[in-house]
């Protein structure tokens, strides 16, 4: 009977790989490629691409990437990759980059170079800005799906629906305070 150490070595590695590392990841490339198909056309279009990615192998080598290297990386930096990118985003007061990196945002305003950063803490469900001196300074805390709780222009937090009736309620609210103060 012959004998493949490098064989079984290799097998063991993949499956303790998998097995320890008790994190299923993102699977970030993958579902990207997913999400630029749904926006592709209408559904019958949208299951030619399907079908097609299946059997070029476009699913299965981005699946393979996401679970040999880049969930690898997302567990061990916490960071994913895939995620991290910057978006330009033109208004009245300027150009803003904002830039992602998986675990939140910063947004920069072009003309002065200021940098806030936006931080989502997964632990209590919460997006803060994060302070010059490092400190977070939480803003909205999601409550359940389809209620948050929000900070407003006074430091106070009210309870708010997700809709555009929520949106709507916490704009008014605050500003009338806006108003008030002026």
């Amino acid at each position: 009977m012959k004998k493949y150490p490098l064989a079984v070595g290799l097998i063991l590695l993949a499956a303790s790989s998998v097995t320890l590392s008790s994190c299923i990841g993102s699977f970030a490339l993958t579902n990207r490629v997913l999400s630029w198909n749904k926006q592709v056309g209408n559904k019958f279009v949208n299951e030619l691409v399907f079908f097609a990615f299946w059997v070029l192998p476009v699913y299965e080598v981005t699946s393979l990437a996401d679970l040999i290297v880049i969930n690898s990386i997302e567990f061990w930096s916490g960071n994913n990759p895939v995620t991290a990118s910057t978006k330009v985003v033109d208004t009245d007061n300027g150009r803003y980059l904002i830039k992602c990196d998986g675990k939140g945002y910063d947004v920069t305003h072009q003309p002065t170079g200021h940098t806030t950063r936006l931080e989502f803490l997964t632990d209590t469900d919460t997006w803060a800005v994060v302070l010059d001196n490092g400190e977070t300074l939480p803003f909205m805390t999601f409550i359940d799906d389809t209620h948050v709780r929000m900070r407003g222009v006074e430091g106070d937090f009210h309870v708010y629906e997700l809709s555009q009736e929520g949106v709507l309620a916490y704009r008014a609210a605050n500003q009338t305070i806006l108003t008030a103060q002026r």
